[in-house]
C-alpha cells in the first residue's frame, strides 16, 4: 500500500461521514440519525487510530455549532468515542457491532439524562430509561440505515476507486 492510497482512503472516510453528518442537519423523525453511525464507521475503517478518534468527535462538535451545544454534550461525545472504541475493536462491520454500538449509545446517554434530570433514585433511573425507550427504537433503525448505506456505499468506492479487493 502506498501512502497515497493511505491518504485518499482517509479522504473518503472523512468524506462519507461528513455527508452523513449532513442528514444530522436537515429534519428527520427524533433520534433517526447518523450520529452513532459516523462513530462506528470512523472506529472500523480508519487505519490510522487516532483519527478513529478525533475525525468523527471533529465532525460531531462541527454539526453541534450548528445545532447547539447541551447539558448532556459531554455525556454523548463521551458515548461517541466509545462507540469509536467498539468499531477499532471490531473486525469488520457486523450486526452485532451495531446493535452493541446502539446500545452502549443508548445507556451511557440516557444514565448522562438521569443525572442531570431525574432524581437520583432507583425509581428515577428506571424512569428515565422506561421514557427513553421510544427513541431508542428510532435510534436503532437509524443507526441500522446509515451504517449499512455507509458501509456499502464505502465498500462500493474502494472497490471501484482504490481498486481493492
Amino acid at each position: 500500500m502506498s501512502n497515497s492510497y493511505l491518504s485518499k482512503k482517509q479522504l473518503i472516510i472523512i468524506a462519507f461521514m461528513l455527508i452523513a453528518v449532513l442528514f444530522r442537519l436537515v429534519p428527520h423523525l427524533p433520534n433517526f440519525t447518523p450520529v452513532t453511525s459516523i462513530a462506528l464507521f470512523g472506529g472500523l475503517y480508519f487505519s490510522n487510530k487516532t483519527l478513529a478518534y478525533v475525525a468523527p468527535l471533529f465532525i460531531m462538535v462541527l454539526s453541534d455549532l450548528f445545532l447547539g451545544f447541551h447539558s448532556i454534550s459531554i455525556v454523548v461525545y463521551a458515548a461517541f468515542l466509545f462507540v469509536s472504541f467498539i468499531g477499532t475493536q471490531s473486525k469488520k462491520p457486523s450486526v452485532f457491532a451495531i446493535l452493541l454500538s446502539s446500545l452502549s449509545f443508548f445507556v451511557i446517554t440516557n444514565f448522562g439524562v438521569w443525572l442531570i434530570s431525574y432524581p437520583k433514585s432507583w425509581v428515577g433511573l428506571v424512569e428515565c430509561y422506561t421514557l427513553a425507550i421510544p427513541f431508542f427504537r428510532n435510534s436503532l433503525l437509524g443507526d441500522f440505515f446509515y451504517a449499512g448505506l455507509m458501509v456499502y456505499g464505502f465498500n462500493f468506492v474502494q472497490k471501484r476507486y482504490l481498486q481493492l479487493s
